[in-house]
């Protein structure tokens, strides 16, 4: 972790000792969980980047058929094995 110094408005000052009394944390432990909630974290950056590289994947390929159709299929093929006793 890093050091640094903010100058921050009384009210806001003030505002942030509330909470962090009230929830018993640090006005630090406040400070860190917002700018992470605004600027992300490592963990969001690196699921952001899995998320574009994968995007597109199966795009083009034949082999698999219409994705319309795979459901279709998969609907059938349950109603057919769940006859209802009446």
């Amino acid at each position: 972790m890093v050091r640094t110094q903010l100058f921050l408005d009384e009210a806001v000052h003030q505002r942030l000792r509330s909470l962090a009394r009230k929830q018993g944390r640090t006005v630090s432990a406040l400070v860190r969980e917002a700018l992470e909630r605004v600027f992300g974290s490592r963990a969001q950056d690196e699921r952001e980047r899995t998320l574009k590289a994968i995007e597109g994947l199966w795009r083009g390929r034949n082999d698999i058929g219409e994705t319309r159709e795979y459901v279709r299929d998969l609907r059938r093929s349950t109603r057919r094995g769940s006859k209802r006793k009446r």
